[in-house]
């Protein structure tokens, strides 16, 4: 929302995922990121201090979506079909919105696939929703 000139950041919980253009319902997403390398050298003669320079930009080892296990689980057959060797890799798009609910910033990581699923905790005392997370590795991040 702007007022009179400012403009505030966005909102952590407005988001939406896709994948293979298909919306998925997912509470929370983790793994965004880029880090660039950074080469340090000494140079002959300056003693002072070493030289540092960027090298090649990496991505976190996995992205990770946790959602509420519901009576969809076609994200536990997408696993079931890694673990049975039959992968197929999808597009992953991860849009953050406004609070207006206009699409602000998109993040997309290409040909993702299922290598862990974690099922809920389950406990006789607690009212809680039961969550399952499943992370994805990927080919990188891409624009």
């Amino acid at each position: 929302m702007a007022i009179a000139g400012r403009t505030d950041p966005y909102l952590s919980f407005r988001f939406r995922v896709e994948i293979d253009c298909l919306d998925v319902a997912v509470s929370e997403v983790t793994g965004l990121g880029l880090e660039t390398e950074v080469e340090t050298f000494r140079e002959g003669g300056e003693n002072w201090c070493e030289r540092q320079l960027p090298g090649p930009s990496k991505h976190p080892a996995r992205l990770s979506l946790k959602r509420g296990v519901g009576d969809v689980e076609w994200l536990w057959s997408w696993y079931q079909d890694v673990m049975s060797g039959r992968i197929e890799r999808k597009d992953i798009s991860i849009c953050l919105c406004d609070s207006a609910g206009n699409e602000k910033r998109w993040w997309y990581f290409r040909e993702a696939c299922p290598v862990k699923w974690v099922g809920p905790d389950l406990r006789a005392g607690a009212a809680e929703i039961a969550f399952e997370t499943v992370e994805l590795v990927h080919h990188g991040y891409f624009k």
